[in-house]
């Protein structure tokens, strides 16, 4: 047996508070109020709903928890714009249909989310952390008079941990103020232990956290007989044939069909060989189909930048001015040809026939974008090179007549 227990054979649980009933939502306002004016820092009251004034009665100053909950979504907004400004427009920036690299427009949404999801784990975290929590016992639970709480019962705790607590003088104050009961409440050993089923819910939560990426890496580690898991099909596994696969359905056991001979589709005739080709009897055209204008030229550049500006940079130069070409020489890529310079001599004296057929078949690396623009556009983009070229390599010859006759020759 254990000796302490011969030392105090009738010793009891120490003291956790007093439990006092009141009979009307005014008893327990005034009460509260009284509570408060005897200095007691360590109370609260609980009711089966809440009841106007009783947080001026307390002396309960406001929750500091709005301000944290603006603080975060300040911070989430923040932190999503400077997150876009570097990524887009510094770490990696990408001209995306002749967009600028930081918008403010298209950054709101991700600065609204950001600033939402940070906002509401503040509330939620400043909710639990404010409010005591977790707490996994208290002492009015031992009360069978605290059980009408949620239902008619009005009532106030005392804590014993109050510097102003003592058993008789307290009881004295909640009797004057209009209790109509006081219970003495001990403190429970068990009260404040964490439940044991708890640590198994987290050791589940965090075993079944770790499958993911577990299958994951196994997966990644080489490859493997069995077909890839797929929780969602899809349409990953439908019966159809791949490209270039053999169907016994037709006579040359092909499952892709060639398209039939001699046909055209709708609206793509294409007889304009000027217009399509930029040859004229197999010779390159050196003028536009159509006649250059304002417009046109103003959609050129705009098609520039879209198409072109990722190799061949802002203003033609080539080689790494762009950003597809400077992050192929920086990832090393083997087979990358350097864009050519557009005011290189070579590429200024093509016919304008030249470039269009170039825009549309590709050369070395540069991709085929015949199928991408349209035919009235690559000549836009012809035109608004030529005009850049023109722009980097101007002479006397290409200012008007009426202007240069007012010019004066520089002395040597």
């Amino acid at each position: 047996m254990d000796a302490h227990a011969h030392e105090h054979p009738n010793s009891s649980p120490p003291v956790a508070g007093l439990l006092a009933q009141f009979a009307s939502p005014e008893a327990l306002r005034a009460a509260a109020a009284a509570v408060r004016a005897a200095g007691w820092t360590r109370w609260d009251v609980h009711s089966p709903f809440p009841i106007h004034g009783i947080d001026r009665a307390m002396g309960l100053r406001p929750s500091p928890l709005p301000w944290l909950v603006l603080g975060a979504a300040v911070v989430g907004v923040v932190l999503a714009l400077a997150m876009q400004l570097w990524m887009n427009g510094i770490d990696y920036p990408l001209i995306i249909s002749g967009k600028p690299l930081l918008s403010l427009p298209t950054s709101v949404p991700i600065m609204f989310e950001l600033g939402v999801l940070l906002a509401a784990i503040a509330a939620f975290v400043g909710a639990i952390a404010l409010g005591g929590l977790p707490l996994y016992g208290h002492p009015v639970f031992f009360s069978s008079r605290f059980s009408r709480a949620s239902t008619d019962g009005f009532f106030i705790f005392l804590a014993a941990d109050d510097q102003r607590f003592e058993p008789i003088s307290a009881q004295a104050l909640l009797r004057s103020a209009g209790a109509v009961s006081v219970e003495t409440l001990q403190v429970d050993e068990a009260s404040g232990r964490v439940p044991g089923g708890l640590y198994w819910i987290l050791a589940t939560a965090v075993v079944l956290a770790l499958l993911p990426p577990v299958l994951v890496t196994w997966y990644r580690t080489g490859p493997k007989s069995n077909p890839r898991i797929h929780l969602i099909q899809d349409m990953d596994f439908q019966e159809k044939y791949r490209p270039q696969s053999a169907s016994p359905l037709f006579a040359d056991g092909r499952a892709t069909r060639p398209t039939v001979p001699e046909t055209i589709p709708q609206g793509r005739l294409q007889a304009d060989e000027h217009l399509y080709t930029g040859k004229v009897a197999e010779q390159w055209v050196t003028t536009f189909p159509m006649q250059p204008t304002a417009a046109m030229m103003e959609r050129g550049r705009e098609r520039y930048g879209i198409f072109c500006t990722t190799c061949h940079g802002l203003v033609g130069e080539g080689g790494v001015s762009g950003i597809t070409s400077a992050r192929a020489v920086k990832r090393r890529e083997p087979n990358w040809v350097l864009p050519l310079s557009l005011h290189t001599q070579s590429v200024r004296e093509q016919p304008v026939g030249q470039l269009f057929h170039t825009i549309t078949h590709g050369v070395r690396t540069m991709p085929a974008l015949g199928a991408q623009i349209p035919a009235e556009d690559r000549w836009a983009i012809v035109l608004y090179v030529r005009a850049l070229q023109r722009s980097q390599n101007a002479t006397l010859d290409d200012v008007p007549e009426p202007i240069r006759s007012q010019l004066r020759p520089v002395s040597p």
